[in-house]
């Protein structure tokens, strides 16, 4: 059988569809809380998230860099991270339980701003722990 492009297209489409975990990406304007979930479908699943604060809506006087507040909170309520006045942030953690993920974001300026948020889960981290460590995972 021949291997040509169209092939390749339709295997690399079920490839990524295979691999895609749970992945949130949004774009939102905040004014004083927002809050998001994210399921993590399997216990001990890496989860990486990012936010940034990409513009202000409302004023060009607004000079002060105050940031946000975010809280992630687990399926049971417990708090997982927190982060204060923070303009831009990029973290990982590993989701202990499966279920829904909360992600509470906080703007205690006056001023709305726009955030750029991304959350997914991954459930090969012990692979990529391994591979970093320079161990094999089939031993």
């Amino acid at each position: 059988m021949k291997v040509g492009p169209p092939n390749v297209a339709i295997a690399m489409a079920i490839l990524l569809l295979c691999n895609m975990n749970g992945v949130l990406g949004i774009r939102f304007v905040i004014d004083r809380e927002e809050c998001f979930s994210h399921y993590v479908q399997y216990e001990g699943d890496a989860v990486h998230a990012s936010f940034v604060v990409i513009s202000v809506t409302d004023s060009t006087w607004h000079l002060t860099q105050e940031g946000l507040d975010l809280t992630v909170r687990g399926p049971n309520g417990d708090q997982i991270r927190e982060f204060r006045d923070k303009t831009s942030e990029k973290f990982d953690f590993v989701a202990h339980t499966k279920g829904p993920y909360r992600f509470c974001f906080t703007n205690k300026s006056p001023y709305r701003e726009k955030i750029d948020f991304d959350v997914h889960s991954n459930h090969f981290s012990t692979f990529e722990q391994h591979a970093q460590d320079g161990e094999s995972c089939l031993n």
